[in-house]
């Protein structure tokens, strides 16, 4: 006997985040598998871009989403879910590197000799991104993160206040001090 297709819940891709976090709270069964679906992307994105490295990403984020998971019937609504997923996402991520400072590791580097980018090349782009990115994470876990939230995930600073549960003025220092020490680091 072949198992029966799995069906979409119309009535759940219908629903806003917030009737659906409302669902989960109250046991609907597949109401958050929908959130999921709807932001797992950008959650994503958000825990590579706060993280050392892929597989700390996936971690956290894992952590993040048991987190959610369990804490759906607390959520009070002052934020739009995606917002409320998002900062749990970067506390898992600042969670997962205070541990991770105790036992720190470093990959061994490659036997690779050095080529200088070719300008018509499609990887001088891709090796640009890799350099930014190898600069962000040599940057203090506060800064790294209002900086991402500001410039590459464009929030606005108060915005950015709000996801980091940080003053407007914190922001802004945060970002100011970031880009001075990203600058000097993609200078060397």
């Amino acid at each position: 006997m072949r198992p029966r297709p799995r069906t979409v819940d119309t009535r759940a891709r219908q629903s806003s985040d917030r009737e659906l976090l409302a669902a989960h709270a109250g046991g609907a069964p597949h109401a958050f598998a929908e959130l999921l679906r709807r932001h797992r992307d950008h959650l994503y994105q958000t825990a590579l871009r706060a993280s050392y490295s892929p597989e700390d990403a996936a971690d956290s984020l894992q952590d993040a989403l048991l987190s959610a998971h369990r804490s759906a019937a607390a959520f009070r609504g002052d934020a739009e879910v995606r917002s409320w997923l998002h900062r749990i996402v970067v506390n898992a991520c600042l969670d997962r590197i205070r541990r991770n400072k105790l036992r720190r590791t470093e990959p061994l580097s490659e036997d690779t000799a050095d080529e200088p980018p070719c300008p018509r090349d499609d990887f001088a782009a891709l090796e640009a991104s890799l350099l930014v990115d190898a600069a962000l994470f040599t940057l203090p876990a506060d800064q790294r993160t209002a900086l991402v939230a500001v410039e590459l995930e464009g929030y606005s600073i108060a915005d950015a206040a709000v996801l980091l549960g940080i003053p407007e003025g914190t922001v802004k220092s945060r970002c100011a001090r970031g880009r001075r020490r990203l600058e000097t680091k993609l200078r060397e």
